[in-house]
């Protein structure tokens, strides 16, 4: 989920995380780390997630029913 503030650390969503675009972030505390390590510093920062894409339906694939009350 995108705000669940109980979630694995991870040093891609950390407040203290800058990333650098190649698999690595910079930390204030910790200096460069992987995206995927963690540290006990971990603070989850919501806004640098991204949420996930979700599929596409055409509504051309749905009967006529489904639109009308």
């Amino acid at each position: 989920m995108l705000f669940d503030s109980k979630m694995t650390p991870c040093c891609e969503y950390c407040r203290f995380g800058t990333d650098l675009r190649q698999e690595r972030v910079i930390c204030i505390k910790r200096g460069i780390m992987a995206y995927y390590g963690a540290c006990g510093a971990f603070r989850y920062e919501p806004t640098k997630r991204e949420p996930e894409v979700l599929p596409v339906v055409k509504a051309s694939s749905l009967p006529e029913e489904d639109f009308s009350l």
